[in-house]
């Protein structure tokens, strides 16, 4: 399995048509080359990897550290680092570009991102919560969440309890997300279904680390076709 991610920015949504005319909706993330702007040895940490920098950033906006970092590596700077660990590093060079070229036998990808946040919000937006009766006798209480503990013992609200506070803003993976498409020339990836975040969020884009066995949708196209043709054979 490889280790190497690759960051990109949400574009939006669209949908692809299928080669049999089945229309499937898609996210199209635009992603950033990583430049390899440090080669971790062994000998010095203990392990091998690869530090990678992602997106342009004046020179203005860096502190003092990291202008002097990235006139040691001579290289323009970057707005995120990312170290990736590696078995073998020698096969990289600092100044190399990695592209969407690393996931081009792939069929499934985990794609992690953060969600839109919501704001304080109330347990029935949050938690889908219904909320006590809309009734005589229920006074300004209707979208509370009711009893939150029990009584002298434990004596407190455990931790995890539902209640109203901050929703969204995290960080989320969607697993196994099926490639739909992917534009080498303009760096674009179309990815089946949705994946959390607003538009120009950015997203970090790995190998499934599951084991998919799962067939795209075009494998299955072609087996529903064998199968009606064998089908007509037997006949």
């Amino acid at each position: 399995m490889n280790d190497i991610a690759l960051l990109g920015k949400k574009i939006g949504m669209t949908r692809e048509f299928m080669d049999t005319g089945q229309s499937v909706p898609v996210t199209v993330i635009k992603v950033e080359k990583g430049r390899v702007i440090d080669i971790i040895n062994k000998d010095k940490r203990g392990y091998n990897a690869i530090k990678l920098g992602f997106f342009k950033i004046k020179n203005s906006k860096l502190t003092k550290q990291m202008k002097g970092y990235f006139a040691k590596k001579n290289t323009e700077p970057k707005e995120i680092l990312k170290e990736f660990r590696v078995g073998n590093n020698d096969q990289y060079k600092e100044g190399n570009e990695l592209g969407l070229e690393i996931f081009k036998d792939k069929k499934f990808l985990d794609v992690k991102s953060k969600t839109i946040g919501k704001g304080f919000a109330g347990v029935m937006k949050r938690w889908n919560f219904g909320g006590l009766r809309a009734s005589h006798g229920v006074s300004v209480s209707h979208r509370s969440h009711g009893s939150t503990g029990q009584r002298q013992d434990p004596g407190k609200v455990f931790k995890g309890k539902k209640m109203a506070g901050h929703m969204g803003d995290k960080i989320r993976t969607m697993l196994n997300l099926e490639i739909i498409k992917s534009d080498l020339e303009n760096d674009l990836i179309y990815l089946r279904g949705s994946i959390p975040g607003s538009k120009n969020s950015t997203v970090l884009l790995r190998e499934s680390v599951k084991n998919v066995k799962r067939k795209t949708l075009k494998e299955k196209h072609e087996a529903k076709v064998k199968a009606a043709q064998a089908k007509k054979g037997k006949k």
